[in-house]
C-alpha cells in the first residue's frame, strides 16, 4: 500500500483496506439470502424491498430457509481475520448485522437467558424467533437493507472482531485473498465446481515438520479423496540479497517433502521480501503450481494487489473446475 503523507506524517489507513476487502466477500451471502427471499415470497423485488414490506410469517420463512439450507455448496461468512463461521452461526450473525444488532455482545447473552427460562427451547429456535421479531419491529427504523448499508455494518463488526481476536495479521491478509478467490467463483457459478465443500483452516497447520500458514481442504462431489490447497508464506523484513538463497533452498526442500507426503495437493508459495533473487524465484516456480513475490517489507503488506488477485482467482477457478 502507498503511504499517505500529510504534514510529514503517514496517515494511511491500512486497516480500512484490509477490512473492506473482507467485508466485500459477504456479498455472495447477501445475494444468496436474496434468492431465498425471492423464492419464498414470489417477488421479483430486491431483498431490501422484500424485508421492508413482507409479512412476519414471510420473514420467518426466509430466515429459517437460510438456517435449514441442506445444500453443501452454501456461501461463506467470515470473522475479522478471515476465519469461516459455521453456517448456523453465519446466519445468526448476518441477520443480526442486517438489523444493526450485535450478535455476540448483546444478543447471545439474551438467547442464553431464554434457554435458561425454558429448558426445552433450542438455540436455533430462540435465535430465529428473535431475529424475526427484531427485523419486523425495527425495519422502519433502520430504513434500509440495501447491500451498501449492510456493508457498512459488516465492516464495523469485522473491525470489532479483529480487535478482539489475537491472530497473525499477515496470515489473515493471505487468508482474505484466498477467500476472495473462492467467493469470486461462487458469485459467478453459485457452487464450488467439482467440490461440494471447502474448509479453510482457521489457523496455521502442521504437516510433518512443516508449518503451512494458510490452507484449505476441498471435498469432491464424487466421493474421491480430498484435495488440499497449501499456501506457505515466506517473509523477510531485511532485503533478500544473498540470504534468499538459503531460504529458497529450505523452501524447495519443504515443498518436496510436502508433495511426497500428500500427492493430492496444490501448492502456492507466497514470498514477501525486498530484492529476492529472480533466479531463486524461478527455482521455486519449477517445483510448484504458482508463486507470488511481493517486493516489499512484510509490514507494508495488506493483501494481494488487483493483478495478483486476478491471477489467483483464475488459478483457483481451474482447480475448482478440475482442469
Amino acid at each position: 500500500m502507498n503511504d499517505l503523507i500529510v504534514h510529514q506524517v503517514n496517515i494511511a489507513h491500512d486497516r480500512l483496506i484490509e477490512l473492506t476487502k473482507l467485508a466485500d466477500q459477504a456479498k455472495p451471502f447477501y445475494d444468496w439470502v436474496e434468492k431465498h427471499a425471492k423464492r419464498i415470497t414470489g417477488s421479483h423485488r430486491s431483498l431490501n424491498e422484500i424485508l421492508l414490506t413482507c409479512s412476519k410469517i414471510e420473514i420467518e420463512k426466509i430466515i429459517k430457509a437460510c438456517y435449514q439450507a441442506g445444500n453443501d455448496e452454501k456461501p461463506l461468512l467470515f470473522d475479522g481475520i478471515g476465519r469461516v463461521y459455521p453456517h448456523s452461526k453465519a446466519c445468526f450473525y448476518f441477520f443480526s448485522w442486517m438489523i444493526r444488532d450485535a450478535p455476540q455482545q448483546r444478543l447471545s447473552p439474551l438467547i442464553s437467558r431464554m434457554k435458561k427460562a425454558d429448558h426445552e427451547l433450542t438455540k436455533i429456535i430462540a435465535e430465529t424467533d428473535s431475529l424475526v421479531e427484531l427485523i419486523f419491529e425495527y425495519r422502519t427504523i433502520v430504513k434500509s437493507f440495501e447491500w451498501s448499508a449492510v456493508r457498512e455494518v459488516v465492516i464495523d463488526r469485522l473491525e470489532g472482531s479483529r480487535r478482539s481476536i489475537s491472530g497473525h495479521r499477515l496470515e489473515a491478509n493471505i487468508r482474505t485473498s484466498l477467500i476472495i478467490a473462492i467467493q469470486y467463483y461462487y458469485s459467478i457459478y453459485g457452487n464450488y465446481g467439482k467440490f461440494k465443500n471447502i474448509e479453510i483452516a482457521n489457523k496455521q497447520i502442521k504437516l510433518g515438520k512443516h508449518t503451512i500458514d494458510v490452507s484449505a481442504e476441498l471435498t469432491p462431489k464424487n466421493g474421491s479423496h480430498n484435495v488440499s490447497l497449501l499456501i506457505p508464506v515466506k517473509t523477510r523484513e531485511t532485503e533478500g540479497g544473498g540470504h534468499s538463497h538459503l531460504f529458497t533452498r529450505d523452501l524447495i526442500t519443504a515443498i518436496s517433502e510436502l508433495k511426497n507426503g500428500n500427492n493430492n495437493s496444490h501448492i502456492v508459495v507466497i514470498i514477501i521480501a525486498e530484492n529476492w533473487s529472480a533466479s531463486e524465484i524461478a527455482a521455486i516456480t519449477n517445483q510448484i503450481d504458482m508463486i507470488f513475490h511481493f517486493n516489499m517489507n512484510p509490514n507494508k503488506f495488506v493483501g494481494f494487489d488487483e493483478e495478483s488477485q486476478i491471477k489467483f482467482n483464475k488459478y483457483l477457478e481451474k482447480i475448482l473446475k478440475g482442469e
